[in-house]
């Protein structure tokens, strides 16, 4: 059977984020004047990924809330140097969010790919990013206009790769399980999902 449908994952798939958070993170450092704490910009950053990683998975099992998330990867670089000023890891986190959303840069021929796509196919965004970003990111690139519908696990309260989100994006499509196909970045994310 031909595919009909297809679902995209936004981060990393389509939209640079690892380079674009990187970008938006040095910038932030550098405003901020946080080379008066870390030895480098990389210091700063490998402290931050580090607990960023955990966070999230704490986050898509459920045990901590999504303003917890963004408060405590903050605060974690600066408490790991020994500065414990919770106002300046939230200074820095508004910072962070109100910029990345601007920023622009996709992966490599992604807008070729969803050239060819969009004529041919129902094209959807399924992510586990939050709602106030992920719009902003898809206009500031200029790929909204590709996609048919943006579903975020956020809407249901379950990320992926739990088979509720693939079903309830499915449904909020009116797509058949058959003729959907399903690309991201990371196999874990959404490999045992659409399987369930």
């Amino acid at each position: 059977m031909r595919y009909k449908n297809i679902f995209f994952d936004l981060d990393d798939t389509i939209w640079a984020f690892s380079k674009n958070a990187r970008d938006t993170f040095e910038e932030v450092y550098c405003a901020n004047h946080f080379d008066r704490f870390f030895d480098s910009f990389d210091h700063f950053y490998t402290l931050y990924e580090q607990k960023n990683v955990e966070l999230w998975s704490e986050y898509g099992e459920g045990k901590i809330s999504k303003d917890e998330l963004n408060s405590m990867r903050f605060f974690y670089p600066l408490q790991s140097v020994g500065i414990h000023d919770e106002a300046l890891a939230k200074r820095y986190s508004a910072d962070f969010f109100s910029i990345i959303p601007t920023k622009s840069g996709l992966m490599p021929h992604a807008k070729e790919v969803l050239e060819y796509l969009a004529p041919r196919y129902n094209l959807y965004i399924l992510s586990n990013g939050f709602r106030e970003l992920q719009w902003r990111k898809m206009c500031a690139s200029g790929v909204d206009g590709y996609f048919k519908k943006l579903i975020l696990s956020e809407d249901l309260g379950v990320m992926k790769p739990w088979p509720e989100i693939f079903h309830f994006a499915l449904s909020a499509t009116q797509s058949g399980l058959r003729d959907s196909l399903m690309i991201g970045d990371s196999w874990e994310a959404i490999l045992p999902g659409p399987r369930a």
